[in-house]
């Protein structure tokens, strides 16, 4: 037997939405969403062979398509192979037990494929934990339309995670599972809080990325701290939030964390068990929010993540948008030079550098602890004061005069305060 015959076979898969006309691009079946779910089911292992959408003011309650879209569905099916087939909305339970029944394959929606690519990307104790409570959520009042798939599911996509075994068994086992689950979450969130804690009395800035999935958070994040975190071009490539440091020119202390990547339609049961590692956003200092300024769709990109940290609580945190991708940005994306509730928008690029002097002039301006020179004069007889200067503060010059020594230094404004009865008339910081 040959390798290539070892290898696991690519599912095959047909796409289908309805298209509402809404006018609501983030929760309707557009072109933009039918080709972000195709990456989707791409990075889950899929092979896209067709995609169907149906223009209908609202969706059918039973099948969610039209009856006659149903049976053209199904034809599509056996004429081009499909293994199964992915919806570009959520499915009710009744919907999603009408279509398997009809169809006679495997049927899932945008949120079971997003779960599943969490569930394959989670790596860390706790990223593991949130995954597979997000499931159970999402699975429990949909065990009746997925019952007679059970038996013989096994490594297909919208199955990795809690696995056949767990999802076989009844809804009470099922409740005790996502109780146990919420208790470990529990234990880890306090290990997290005791980290922020730590930061917090180390003085230490924190920089929140977020983001549209894949628009570069990563890569920023290794050029800006020099870290090795995975970056790929691929869908949730990172998952568990990671922590990496770096040091402004006035020397503030900045903590980069990176979190994980937004997109339309993300599954509310996710938001929800992902809250620990979201509020890394809610309590940073900063949000650096990165956009890839090449995508055409950079604008409904922003306006999703916008919403999902508006209703996370953290609207009013100082916001620095970087548009990433900036070297490959084209003319007609129109990159606007300012919005409602940023306060810098700075062009990037992660890969090369570019434009990274304004960027981290904007997360200065913005962070708390900003430093400004002025220029104290200490008198010799206090030469503990300059010491205390010297170890604590930036000197930036020094200068000896005939009464004391001449100091420039980089002050915050609580060290402005200590030290401001030795500040040279008319310097202010």
């Amino acid at each position: 037997m040959s390798l290539t015959e070892l290898k696991e076979k690519q599912q095959q898969a047909i796409l289908a939405g309805v298209h509402t006309g809404s006018g609501d691009p983030l929760q309707d079946t557009t072109e933009e969403s039918i080709n972000e779910l195709e990456r989707l089911a791409d990075t889950a292992g899929a092979v896209v062979v067709g995609t169907l959408i149906q223009n209908r003011p609202s969706p059918e309650n039973a099948t969610f398509l039209g009856e006659g879209k149903v049976e053209e569905l199904r034809l599509a099916c056996e004429s081009l192979q499909a293994d199964m087939v992915i919806f570009d909305s959520e499915l009710s339970p009744i919907q999603l037990k009408n279509l398997e029944k009809i169809l006679g394959l495997r049927v899932i929606d945008r949120s079971m494929l997003i779960l599943d690519i969490f569930a394959r990307h989670a790596l860390s104790r706790e990223g593991k934990i949130q995954v597979e409570l997000a499931q159970l959520r999402y699975m429990l009042p949909r065990l009746m339309g997925i019952g007679s798939q059970l038996s013989r599911l096994g490594a297909g996509i919208g199955t990795r995670g809690p696995g056949e075994t767990r999802l076989e068994t009844d809804r009470r086992h099922i409740r005790r599972r996502i109780h146990h689950l919420q208790e470990e979450l529990s234990e880890v969130r306090k290990h997290r809080e005791l980290l922020r804690a730590g930061r917090k009395n180390e003085g230490a800035v924190t920089v929140a990325l977020a983001g549209y999935t894949n628009a570069g958070k990563s890569t920023l994040l290794n050029a800006l701290t020099g870290a090795d975190v995975y970056a790929e071009d691929k869908l949730f490539a990172t998952l568990d939030p990671t922590v990496r440091g770096f040091t402004l020119e006035d020397g503030r202390n900045i903590l980069l964390i990176d979190t994980v990547g937004f997109i339309r339609k993300l599954p509310h049961h996710l938001i929800e068990a992902f809250k620990s590692t979201l509020e890394e956003i809610t309590l940073a200092d900063v949000i650096l929010h990165v956009a890839d300024g090449s995508n055409p769709e950079f604008a409904q990109h922003i306006q999703v993540v916008s919403r999902i940290v508006n209703e996370l609580g953290a609207g009013d945190k100082p916001v620095v948008l970087a548009f990433n991708k900036a070297d490959q940005t084209p003319s007609e994306n129109d990159l606007p030079a300012s919005l409602p509730d940023v306060n810098h928008i700075v062009a990037i690029s992660a890969k090369t550098g570019m434009g990274f002097d304004e960027l981290l002039a904007a997360i200065g301006d913005v962070a708390p602890g900003k430093k400004k020179v002025v220029t104290l004069k200490i008198p010799y007889a206090q030469g503990s004061i300059l010491s205390e200067l010297h170890e604590k503060h930036a000197i930036v010059q020094e200068n000896y005069e005939s009464d004391g020594t001449l100091v420039k230094v980089l002050l915050d404004a609580k060290a402005y305060n200590q030290f401001k009865s030795y500040l040279i008339e008319g310097d202010t910081p």
